[in-house]
């Protein structure tokens, strides 16, 4: 399994959200590349990166930042307000492996599909869930669809990868919605990227012993506990291997 540090970028900062209220929010760096570098110093394997900007505006705003993180060379994946072709080429022109699309990709099947034939797997969906529900547009809009379901439906139409959040336990340090996130992978092949609710490394113990009885939940993406320092990304990854 993958450790996945997480850099959100908000106003230029690297900063992290309480259960993605834009109102909690904690600035950890004044510069999102130096969060990216000291990462990558400390064995980052893959890097998570959210233009929350991004996300609320529905256009990118922070690709430069992007450009500087995806410089150090080490892979990145990077989602927020991705919501047309032409944003999604400009991201993956910035050196990034991947991109994450979310409130797109369950509105606007004719998008995904596109998304889906220009960059095949470098295509990640991110589905986040307050309650089992599906939450768009940052966050702020709830629906009444089915997180497992939703996972299901639009495997089956080709997506590879999918960034599942619960909402109600980002940014607690809590620990992750296990059930939940076993619930999401055993209704799908695609592979399964948890986010949410990492604290401890009894956290990764847990998500890593899930990864056991489903194979398909392939990592853990880890924001607070990383600068708050709970654990290194070198613990955290001899945890989750």
């Amino acid at each position: 399994m993958i450790l996945y540090p997480a850099i959100d970028i908000r106003g230029g900062q690297a900063v992290r959200l309480l259960q993605g209220d834009y109102a909690r929010e904690t600035v950890y760096d004044a510069d999102p590349v130096d969060a990216a570098r000291r990462w990558i110093d400390e064995g980052a394997e893959f890097l998570h990166v959210v233009d929350l900007d991004g996300a609320k505006a529905g256009e990118p705003r922070n690709l430069g930042a992007v450009e500087g993180i995806a410089a150090l060379g080490c892979p990145v994946q990077v989602g927020g307000g991705l919501r047309g072709l032409e944003a999604v080429a400009a991201t993956v022109k910035s050196g990034v492996e991947r991109v994450v699309i979310g409130t797109a990709a369950l509105r606007d099947a004719e998008f995904l599909d596109a998304a889906l034939a220009a960059h095949g797997e470098r295509i990640v969906v991110s589905v986040d869930a307050r309650g089992g529900k599906v939450s768009l547009s940052g966050w702020t809009e709830a629906t009444e669809r089915d997180v497992a379901e939703t996972v299901k439906e639009l495997g089956e139409r080709g997506v590879a990868r999918f960034l599942c959040t619960e909402i109600d336990v980002d940014g607690t340090m809590e620990g992750p919605a296990i059930e939940e996130l076993r619930r999401i992978a055993s209704g799908t092949g695609a592979q399964v990227i948890a986010s949410g609710g990492v604290g401890t490394l009894a956290d990764l113990e847990a998500l890593a012993e899930l990864g056991v009885s489903a194979p398909n939940i392939e990592g853990a993406i880890v924001g607070r506990a990383l600068y708050e320092r709970k654990f290194t990304v070198a613990e955290g990854k001899a945890t989750l291997h």
